[in-house]
């Protein structure tokens, strides 16, 4: 990628030659700080050997560790050993310099994995969304059904009679349902002084004063506005009166006799502000949909995902050098600007791109693609320098495009544990800042709290980043497998679709919120919550996931463009800064219940345990196998019952450390692993049938990489460092793939490093 220079998607010049643009940082940063990086990785097992041997001597002593009774031992025994630390006081981060998008306005956040140049393009322009796309696409509307009577945002739901709606092309039936839910949903978040939205006939502005307001014609005649008439900021296109267009002065208008049939064409936008998010209402009486709605109105378009996250990590196949040119060719695109979708209003340039943040990987990935005295070197510094590199035409203003308009790069770093790691982060960007002669602290960092140990410790988390900070996200799937990991001797857990249940889960997820809003967050700073995973389910979607603004988040994760035009309604129905006040009156959640553990109290049936270990290994197989022979990160899973699941590592470190547990307890032997696993893989070639680039697993399992490398990921999860998939994966992966992709020849970086230290004087 640096050899790519100014051309293609590759680094931007800097006036260093390609070859010495990363690798003198990435030299200095090696040397000086990968012994931290595995002193790191050395405590983390250190620990975990440390909170086996206490489980496995309480339970040698009699001692049923999924009492409550014994909850405080625990707790005990975890300070002694530096699990727990000590809480030190209330801290207040001092961040500056965060764009508004992540600070001030709550909306919806897309997460997409950054090897996939449509994928990015798609995350970046879905700052705005059709509504009408979103609603008409999904099963918020019912295929079998027509809607009648419906009062707000929602339907009553009546059995179609007649002739069946159309099966392909526009089918006005649910055309008409469409229009229906976004005249509730505008009664709801724009209600009108007198009137409602379906009676509405035709919109324009007019000057009062010096005010513009929006003025809207009802079927009856009457002429009505906003309720809240400040909603309102602007609109573009010939809308006037029926009688004659409005030149700035007020226009009477008499009743019409077809008042609902205007004289005049009639095309614009009407922008409106809610929550500090936008709502273009598209109007245009002679576009087909225009026609079926009363009012004109075509669509709404949702300014929906103010934030993108291209994810580096848990969505992406990235195993060798190649696979990390790509992603970050991807990366230096975007920064670059070659992305753009602007919206105009009145002249002026609505933000048409997401703010993008970048998701680098974690502390204990080392890759080869970069050789430093011959051993691999940590994977996020070269993440860490790439992507500033890449923001450099971004901060110096000469790039096509602004990401950030306040002069930031967004790094979210996951997998973190405890405050130790967190400062090496910071220390990390730190370095990054002084070789590009950049500000300090421009470089902010969002945490994931996903790790058992940073969630108990989150302040100090937080305060070991304190300048840095602009986000911290509850990344539960990960936080689900760190959990199951971290307890792995105590007794077997919870069956999956139990583990939201367990009394750990809402601490956590409420802890998050009570220590970023006494953190001095609300106005610096995003509070996140985690992914919805069914993405072909959106009515589900919308009548859940309003539960994160209401838990006080800022931002949650969603799966797609139009996922996130359907959840920025949340963002209207929550205000959320009100709810942050509110929730910030409560007590903090109890640090106890974070630390109980998700053990069985009851003991399960034999089908409940079938049934378990067919659906968990059913779920792995699936993705394991687009993983290692299709290098594809991130997939849409079909379950048993055929209902596709979002699954990435996060999803996959859960799924396999579940079965381990068992495995470890005798809830399940190897022998049923193994049948269970043959069994699955059929159903998985079966699933699969259709893609031809797909290579079934049941005809040869012993010699399939996929299968075998699945097995693995159960048989030795209890042994793997905290469970993680990641280093199973990308040995099968690079053994999937093709010999000359491995590197026959050495890393382009590692011939690089080895002449810059010829060609660099030594001090």
């Amino acid at each position: 990628v640096a050899h790519q220079g100014g051309g293609g998607g590759g680094l931007p010049r800097h006036g260093l030659q390609p070859g010495l643009l990363l690798v003198l940082p990435l030299e200095q940063l090696t040397k000086e700080l990968r012994p931290e990086v595995e002193a790191c990785l050395k405590r983390r097992d250190e620990l975990q050997e440390k909170v086996d041997a206490f489980y496995e001597r309480s339970k040698a002593a009699g001692t049923d560790c999924a009492t409550k009774e014994f909850r405080p031992q625990c707790k005990a025994f975890l300070k002694e050993i530096g699990y727990l630390e000590d809480d030190r006081g209330p801290v207040s981060i001092s961040t500056q310099f965060v764009d508004p998008e992540i600070a001030l306005v709550p909306a919806p956040q897309l997460v997409v994995p950054s090897d996939n140049a449509r994928y990015v393009l798609n995350a970046v322009n879905a700052r705005w969304g059709s509504l009408f796309d979103a609603l008409y696409g999904f099963d918020i509307i019912p295929s079998t059904s027509i809607q009648l009577g419906s009062s707000g945002a929602g339907f009553d739901v009546a059995t179609v009679s007649g002739p069946a709606p159309p099966v392909s092309g526009y089918n006005p039936v649910r055309g008409k349902a469409v229009i229906e839910f976004a005249n509730g949903l505008l009664d709801e978040i724009a209600p009108l002084a007198t009137g409602c939205w379906a009676e509405v006939t035709r919109l324009w502005p007019q000057f009062v004063g010096q005010q513009q307001q929006l003025v809207l014609l009802l079927k009856s005649g009457e002429t009505t506005s906003l309720k809240t008439p400040s909603l309102f900021v602007g609109s573009v296109g010939s809308l006037g009166p029926p009688s004659a267009h409005s030149s700035g002065a007020a226009v009477a208008v008499p009743v019409a006799t077809n008042v609902s049939s205007p004289s005049l064409p009639d095309e614009g936008r009407i922008f409106l502000k809610h929550n500090g998010l936008h709502l273009v209402l598209e109007i245009d009486h002679e576009d087909p949909i225009g026609k079926s709605s009363l009012s004109g109105i075509k669509d709404i378009t949702m300014e929906a995902a103010l934030t993108a996250i291209l994810d580096m990590e848990d969505s992406v196949s990235a195993v060798d050098a190649d696979d990390k040119a790509k992603v970050y060719t991807n990366i230096c695109g975007v920064m670059r600007g070659s992305l753009e979708a602007p919206f105009v209003k009145d002249g002026k340039t609505l933000d048409g791109r997401a703010v993008c943040l970048v998701r680098n990987v974690g502390h204990h990935m080392f890759t080869d693609m970069v050789l430093c005295d011959g051993r691999t070197v940590p994977e996020g510094f070269v993440d860490c320098l790439v992507t500033t590199a890449a923001a450099l035409q971004d901060l110096r203003g000469t790039g096509n495009v602004v990401n950030s308009r306040l002069g930031s790069v967004y790094i979210v770093k996951p997998k973190m544990h405890g405050p130790r790691e967190i400062a090496l982060t910071s220390v990390i960007f730190g370095r990054a800042e002084e070789f590009f002669g950049l500000r300090r602290d421009t470089i902010k960092m969002g945490i994931m709290d996903e790790e058992r140990r940073t969630s108990v410790n989150l302040r100090e988390c937080i305060r070991a980043a304190s300048s840095r900070v602009f986000f911290i996200n509850t990344g539960f799937l990960d936080r689900t497998g760190d959990e199951i990991h971290t307890c792995m001797v105590a007794g077997p857990v919870v069956r999956k679709a139990d583990m939201k249940k367990e009394p750990w889960i809402k601490a956590y997820e409420d802890s998050n919120v009570d220590i970023g809003l006494h953190s001095n967050f609300q106005g610096r700073a995003q509070i996140g919550k985690g992914m919805w995973a069914k993405p072909d389910s959106m009515l589900a979607m919308l009548e859940a996931k309003i539960a994160e603004p209401m838990a006080g988040a800022s931002t949650a994760w969603v799966p797609s463009p139009l996922a996130a035009a359907l959840h920025s309604i949340h963002y209207h129905r929550v205000e959320v800064p009100q709810r942050q006040m509110q929730l910030a009156m409560r007590p903090p959640a109890s640090v106890n219940l974070i630390l109980e553990p998700p053990l069985l109290k009851v003991k399960l049936d034999a089908h409940d345990i079938e049934e378990e270990l067919r659906e968990s290994a059913q779920a792995i197989l699936g993705y394991v196998v687009r993983w290692v022979d299709l290098g594809v990160g991130c997939s849409k899973v079909p379950d048993l019952q055929n209902v596709g699941l979002m699954e990435d590592r996060a999803t996959l470190r859960i799924s396999s450390q579940l079965l381990a547990n068992w495995l470890h307890h005798g809830l399940i032997t190897e022998e049923q692993i193994r049948e269970t696993f043959l069994e699955m893989a059929k159903v998985v070639d079966q699933q699969n049938i259709r893609d031809r680039a797909y290579r079934p697993m049941a005809s040869n399992p012993d010699d399939n990489i996929a299968f075998q490398a699945a097995l693995k990921l159960v048989l030795a999860g209890k042994r793997t460092p905290n469970g993680y998939t990641e280093y199973t994966l990308h040995d099968a992966r690079r053994r999937a793939k093709k010999p000359s992709a491995l590197g026959s020849e050495p890393p382009r970086f590692a011939v690089a490093l080895a002449a810059a230290r010829r060609a660099t004087p030594r001090t």
